[in-house]
């Protein structure tokens, strides 16, 4: 469940590989990322409800986000990017995998989205200044936490809203995202590596030194009954919005 990502010094070229080799099959909704098919819905709820806290909508619309620039960090093939730009967001997505941007430009494309899909080093294009920054699964795949952290922090707008996710490093995650969900074919073998996975007190910390501040996390839980959804429950999985620090 990832979107791969590249800073400087943080990227992990096996990584970009890895992501970069399932760009062909990325949206196919039974493909090998059926997960972030289903986890997609559960990350908008969150970022809708963010959004419209953050930029004090009073009235609920169809394009939250009409008038403002977003940035999905990590972007894949375009999962969050398109919803963004649907809202009504200027959006700007940036991947490490060449064949994940070359994927996500062409289904853009064809669905009349105009995305501006960028392959590299997100801290060398001079971007800043954006409205929205989000960052999906991704953390847990850079090298050096510290300096992607630093970097979403240089794209992020002086009243803008940052929205991340990862999975916590928790002896659950350990069971069910990787060693359960792996090796049943969920997610692709090498997804997850569960010694990188960032707990919300390293994550609280990482954002605090940027000049971040990390609102209150929720949980991506999963049961029977209800699925994978927004829980007080932080085992597996958390979202979480963040903001300058005043």
């Amino acid at each position: 469940m990832s979107n791969a990502t590249a800073i400087p010094g943080t990227i992990r070229p096996d990584e970009a590989a890895h992501f970069g080799r399932l760009a062909d099959d990325w949206w196919d909704p039974a493909g090998s990322s059926a997960m972030l098919h289903r986890l997609n819905p559960v990350r908008l709820r969150f970022i809708r409800n963010a959004i419209d806290a953050h930029f004090a909508t009073e009235v609920r619309t169809m394009r939250p986000l009409a008038g403002r620039r977003a940035i999905d960090v990590g972007c894949g093939a375009g999962l969050l990017a398109e919803p963004l730009a649907r809202m009504g967001a200027a959006v700007t997505g940036v991947d490490a995998a060449q064949d994940n941007i070359r994927v996500a430009a062409a289904h853009a494309g064809a669905g009349g989205l105009a995305i501006d899909y960028r392959c590299g080093d997100i801290a060398e294009m001079g971007l800043a200044g954006f409205d929205l920054v989000t960052s999906m699964e991704v953390i847990e795949h850079v090298a050096d936490k510290a300096a992607f952290v630093a970097a979403l922090a240089g794209a992020l707008g002086d009243q803008g809203l940052m929205v991340l996710s990862t999975p916590n490093r928790t002896a659950a995650s350990r069971l069910l995202l990787v060693e359960a969900a792996e090796r049943i074919g969920m997610v692709p073998r090498g997804t997850h590596h569960w010694a990188d996975f960032v707990t919300p007190v390293e994550l609280h910390d990482l954002l605090a030194v940027a000049g971040l501040t990390m609102g209150h996390p929720q949980g991506i839980a999963w049961s029977p009954n209800a699925g994978l959804h927004l829980s007080d429950n932080l085992a597996l999985n958390y979202i979480v919005t963040v903001t300058r620090t005043v």
